[in-house]
């Protein structure tokens, strides 16, 4: 199964248990395939490393170079227009579209809002859970 994470879910499965958490083992257990573009890897990184010094015992390298090699890495093309109310979140759909994947696993409302578009369902990382990993 081909997932695109949002950046929040993918830092909290990093720094946090829970589902996120649950939704990273999965991938690292290669139950399911991260699909990243360059622009939503870029942001991961940016992030992960703003947090890691808050979180000291994280060994943020170790994630970064599993990310590197074990992540699916797409050329995303811009979309034809706006779809969510922040452009910033298009870039997770661009992703999908260009892995085929039909599936993005956010909590953000700007994303939830627009569940559906180009038949890509924007699940709750709870409910991915429950559905897919459960």
């Amino acid at each position: 199964m081909k997932v695109v994470l949002d950046t929040n879910v993918f830092i909290s499965g990093i720094f946090f248990t829970g589902p996120p958490y649950q939704i990273l083992r999965a991938w690292h257990e290669a139950r399911l395939h991260l699909c990243v573009s360059a622009e939503i890897l870029q942001e991961y990184v940016e992030v992960a490393e703003r947090l890691a010094s808050q979180f000291p015992p994280i060994d943020l390298q170790r994630i970064l170079a599993l990310l590197a090699a074990e992540a699916h890495v797409f050329r995303a093309s811009p979309l034809p227009g706006p779809v969510s109310e922040d452009p910033d979140d298009d870039k997770f759909f661009a992703c999908a579209i260009a892995a085929g994947s039909r599936l993005i696993v956010s909590g953000d409302r700007h994303l939830l809002r627009v569940s559906g578009y180009e038949r890509i369902e924007v699940m709750r990382p709870r409910s991915f859970v429950d559905e897919h990993l459960g």
